[in-house]
């Protein structure tokens, strides 16, 4: 192949550009890339357009006769994951908090295995969070029998994920903080809900940039002061699933988008009102799913939604029994969620493919059982 390198490309004269196919300009340095806007699929179009959906902010090339969907990621990397899964913290007992790490291999279904110690016993931990290498783990209380005041923590502890050690210090929260819910872009993570210095519920979101360790910042609200619910997203947005209002369960999605801080926005409505649901999500699918979770009792929901387009959860399988208080993760694939609330403290980590509806399958199990911990996934090597 022969390449040809010019300086510069200008039409009869210097200031008029070179139109190509696929309307591609070119003038003298600048290419222009043309596109056609519209909210429904242009007509005869040509091998190589572009069209932007301006109805649901999606861009497509027409390929082989039909337009297909790019993926595009604002912000963050987009991967906000791995294979290597990582529970910590949760009760082993009554108001027992651990600060135990395990670790399992997401693509190949085993027992849990250590990875280290939290820098301090929690249970009530928010989701983790990671850009795909660092993990944090967020907040979470002590003992439910000491003070408001002393249970409470506002630790974020952070790990690599590829490297099997103690969790050291990141940052703190902008209050003591338990019960919340989190998600990262691979880069901001935003976290929130949860009861909020006291017993009081709260609504506050707050962010972090996961590369740079520093305590958290204030990104707005949610529309529902909760706790104990789910939290998925994408690349560009985040979203939280039902939780715990009042003395009731919330149905209530809502989102927010993950690099402009703000308040969050009506998404749809989960299958059921439910509290004590965990998350995982998968960019590759495009899916964000929400597991068990107290409803009138113990539920074996899962439900899911596609993270890009508002709208109601649709019934995606069940888990293997009714359970309230799992911590869900993922890599590319498949979901895995741990532990949780059986009649007792289970020590059971389940499995689901994540693009494929259907229901949870058998992992392995933790070293104990627990529930009320978190969970993450990065990288293993």
């Amino acid at each position: 192949m022969s390449t040809i390198k010019v300086d510069s490309i200008s039409g009869e004269e210097a200031t008029v550009a070179v139109d190509l196919p696929n309307k591609l300009k070119v003038g003298g340095v600048s290419v222009e890339q043309g596109y056609t806007a519209s909210g429904s699929e242009p007509s005869s179009p040509s091998n190589g357009d572009y069209w932007w959906d301006t109805g649901n902010d999606k861009l497509y090339r027409y390929v082989d006769s039909e337009f297909k969907e790019l993926s595009m990621a604002a912000g963050g990397t987009g991967i906000w994951y791995g294979d290597r899964g990582l529970y910590f913290g949760g009760s082993t007992g009554s108001n027992n908090p651990d600060n135990q790490i395990e670790k399992v291999d997401i693509t190949s279904a085993g027992n849990a295995t250590d990875f280290g110690d939290l820098t301090k016993k929690r249970k009530g931990v928010m989701q983790g969070a990671s850009d795909g290498s660092i993990g944090l783990m967020i907040a979470g209380d002590q003992d439910n029998y000491l003070s408001d005041s002393v249970y409470r923590v506002n630790n974020i502890d952070k790990v690599t994920t590829s490297t099997a050690a103690n969790a050291t210090d990141f940052g703190d929260t902008t209050g003591t903080m338990r019960y919340g819910g989190a998600h990262s872009n691979g880069s901001r993570c935003v976290y929130g809900g949860g009861s909020y210095n006291s017993d009081a519920k709260s609504n506050v979101l707050e962010y972090v940039t996961i590369a740079t360790p520093g305590n958290g910042t204030d990104f707005g609200d949610l529309s529902e002061t909760v706790e104990q619910s789910g939290f998925v997203g994408n690349a560009t947005r985040g979203v939280r699933g039902g939780g715990q209002i009042g003395s009731g369960s919330s149905n209530v999605l809502e989102y927010w988008t993950i690099d402009t801080p703000g308040n969050a926005t009506d998404f749809g409505d989960l299958t059921v009102a439910r509290q004590q649901n965990n998350a995982c999500c998968s960019s590759a699918a495009g899916r964000g799913l929400f597991a068990g979770g107290l409803s009138s009792g113990y539920t074996n929901i899962i439900d899911y939604i596609t993270i890009a387009n508002t709208g109601n959860a649709t019934d995606f399988g069940d888990l293997l029994s009714n359970a309230g208080n799992t911590s869900g993760t993922n890599n590319a694939t498949i979901g895995i969620f741990f532990g949780g609330w059986v009649g007792g403290r289970s020590n059971v980590i389940q499995k689901v493919t994540i693009a494929s509806t259907g229901n949870a399958s058998d992992f392995g199990d933790l070293s104990t059982g627990r529930y009320q911990g978190g969970a993450l996934s990065g990288a293993a090597s």
